[in-house]
């Protein structure tokens, strides 16, 4: 017989209290042609994995492991996957695959691929202690960096980023950030490290008091206006009411980036105010591999305090649960030691 390994699967989706989570023992998975097999060192806790755990996000195939932000170590490979060695240390993101030939793909755009898959939905994901991943989509890590500050760049950070990017702040600009989690918290490091003023709306008081610390020129409830007129503002938080109070406070020709893949609904828009005056209401879909890797070389340059609660693997359960009732500050991270 194989070897088996600890992992959680989403069995019955639905609410956290529910226990829609189940820890089972699995095969550890071989690698396909193309694919590599990675020993899990941690696994950070996207607020996406709770989409799927709960339901609101379909599940695409029965008893997933979840998961999609990977730090680990290559332990063996499938057929034409030698370019990553034994031991080399990688990381694991949201984007697993895309067509590489649709118009898409063709002009840069892989986050938009129709026939994308993901990690931890399409394919079993990093609440495990081993999985695999094809070795194109696999990120080079360093080795001498701990791996818990490393797992929330891998989702938290990237699409953070692209958010940033498809909010299109002006040098120098006044940004606002609705919800501060995972990903807001790292984002918001980056764009007070390219110059920007940052102002923070959130209603949790733990997370404005990080948010302050880490550089915020101010920190208030997600529902009271910012000190002044934002030329951009990205929407972290899954609240669709919080649409257009974040598109009232853009000033002119201002932008509005909805960053999640999954928000409540948004109620109907006055064109006055909301949108009029060139405001613009864009949303944020995955990430193409070159979002990825410019995430990473900006860390490495500038790098980001990473808050973390940290759990181990045997409690990826309450880990989500905690999440589901914001009592994590930061990220949460699942370690394999248990």
């Amino acid at each position: 017989m194989g070897r088996t390994m600890t992992a959680w699967v989403v069995r019955r989706p639905g609410p956290m209290e529910t226990r829609p989570l189940e820890r089972v023992r699995l095969p550890v998975p071989k690698p396909a042609p193309g694919e590599v097999l990675i020993r899990v060192e941690a696994c950070a806790v996207c607020r996406t994995d709770l989409h799927l755990a709960e339901g609101d996000l379909a599940p695409r195939r029965p008893g997933t492991v979840p998961g999609h932000e990977v730090v680990g170590r290559v332990v063996g490979r499938g057929p034409e996957a030698g370019r990553l060695g034994d031991g080399t240390r990688v990381g694991v993101a949201w984007l697993r695959a895309t067509c590489g030939a649709c118009r898409h793909c063709a002009r840069g755009a892989e986050n938009l691929c129709p026939h994308s898959r993901y990690t931890g939905w399409d394919a079993d994901g990093g609440y495990a202690e081993y999985l695999v991943a094809p070795q194109d989509f696999v990120y080079p890590l360093p080795g001498d960096q701990p791996a818990d500050a490393l797992a929330p760049l891998l989702c938290a950070g990237i699409i953070g980023y692209r958010a940033l990017v498809r909010a299109e702040l002006p040098p120098g600009g006044r940004l606002g950030v609705y919800g501060f989690g995972a990903s807001a918290h790292l984002t918001a490091q980056v764009a007070v490290a390219q110059g920007a003023t940052v102002h923070v709306l959130t209603r949790a008081a733990a997370a404005r008091r990080l948010a302050l610390e880490l550089g915020a020129a101010s920190a208030s409830p997600a529902d009271q206006a910012p000190p002044e007129p934002l030329d951009s503002a990205i929407l972290f938080a899954p609240v669709g009411d919080l649409v257009p109070v974040a598109l009232a406070a853009l000033d002119r020709g201002g932008t509005l980036a909805v960053a999640g893949i999954h928000l409540t609904d948004v109620p109907p828009l006055n064109y006055q105010d909301h949108l009029f005056q060139e405001r613009t209401l864009r949303s944020v879909t995955a990430n193409t591999r070159a979002d990825g890797l410019a995430l990473l070389e900006f860390a490495a340059r500038h790098p980001l305090r990473v808050a973390t609660t940290p759990y181990e693997l045997g409690e990826a359960d309450r880990a989500l649960s905690d999440l589901a009732a914001d009592r994590v500050t930061g990220v949460a991270v699942l370690h394999m030691g248990g």
